[in-house]
């Protein structure tokens, strides 16, 4: 097994979601996020640049009550142009809470992030009727 971290997933540790202006130097000025899910028809489309994935991110927000978290689960590079994150997504939608497992397909290009697709699952979710203590915390909502 090789332990050398391969360059592209060096590439998409270093990236910052929370601070996409301090990352920005990691995308290609032509790149795109992809998003699809049923459940968040509202969110879905092409999102272009870093300003568009900033856009992204604050219309699932707004979506999602301010609840949606990503927790990145593994990393693999395939090739040399193909990273595959596998994320569990965490959100409060319609007064359920939603957690459900996620790919990320990242494109690289002459060493730049150049486009993602965000894939989810859609048949299998573990949605609750309730929503969790950790995401009523962040939402302060009192028990």
């Amino acid at each position: 097994m090789n332990t050398i971290a391969h360059p592209n997933v060096t590439l998409i540790q270093q990236l910052n979601p929370a601070d996409l202006a301090a990352s920005s130097h990691l995308f290609t000025e032509r790149f795109v996020w992809h998003f699809f899910n049923r459940k968040l028809v509202e969110v879905q489309g092409d999102y272009k640049g870093v300003e568009g994935l900033k856009m992204f991110f604050e219309r699932i927000q707004l979506q999602t009550e301010s609840t949606f978290l990503v927790e990145p689960v593994s990393l693999t590079p395939v090739g040399d142009e193909l990273v595959i994150a596998h994320v569990v997504d965490r959100m409060v939608l319609n007064g359920k809470y939603i957690e459900l497992d996620a790919i990320v397909i990242w494109r690289i290009v002459d060493g730049l992030i150049d486009e993602a697709w965000d894939v989810p699952s859609l048949y299998v979710d573990r949605t609750t009727e309730s929503i969790k203590p950790s995401l009523m915390l962040k939402r302060n909502i009192s028990a």
